[in-house]
């Protein structure tokens, strides 16, 4: 479980290909390495990664075909900045919202507006999960638990805004046209939507 709360940026440190299988690693801060082992959970652009190599600061993974397919890690490289959250305790505080790390799809940069104090993005969803957002809703993109702020279903797309805070806690300030971020869905709008689909299947065949 994680609370949409990015608490590091952090440069990819080194990457290795193999059939089907990308391991990166990253210096973890030292304020997030409390109590990790092997096996842990850690969230990398919002993706679920368990912790296979510990060396010294040093955190390794292993992204398999599947998750490449689907996320942003396939563009990861050493220097590329990703943002970072260790999966949450009990008792910690959700600032954002619970997230499980699986990731449905990425979206695409559109459109970026700046103005002052304040940063306006726009994505390119997918039919497939755009039913699933709303607007004034949530949605985490790249881990970090966002609402969203206008939305066009005909066309696909969505918009978020960004303060000052955000932009310099995460690699949402190094974003630019065409660059994917990963897009996790809210699961209990999921749940809503799908329930309400298949009861109006199942009583008036819509």
């Amino acid at each position: 479980m994680y609370t949409g709360i990015v608490q590091a940026m952090v440069p990819v440190k080194f990457t290795s290909e193999a059939a089907g299988l990308l391991t990166f690693g990253i210096d973890l801060p030292e304020a997030l390495q409390g109590d990790l082992e092997r096996g842990a959970s850690v969230a990398i652009n919002g993706c679920c990664f368990t912790v296979t190599t510990i060396e010294a600061d040093e955190i390794q993974f292993d992204a398999i075909a599947e998750t490449l397919a689907i996320t942003n890690i396939k563009y990861l490289a050493p220097g590329k900045e990703v943002n970072v959250e260790r999966s949450a305790k009990p008792d910690a505080e959700v600032g954002g919202h619970i997230l499980s790390g699986h990731i449905v799809d990425t979206a695409e940069v559109i459109r970026i507006e700046d103005e002052e104090n304040n940063r306006h993005m726009t994505f390119k969803g997918h039919p497939d999960w755009m039913k699933y957002v709303f607007n004034k809703g949530f949605l985490a993109l790249n881990g970090c638990s966002l609402t969203v702020a206008a939305i066009d279903q005909e066309k696909s797309e969505f918009s978020i805004n960004l303060i000052p805070e955000t932009l310099k806690r995460t690699n949402f300030s190094l974003l630019a046209l065409g660059d994917e971020v990963n897009v996790e869905i809210d699961q209990q709008t999921q749940v809503i939507v799908e329930t309400v689909e298949r009861v109006m299947r199942d009583r008036y065949n819509v």
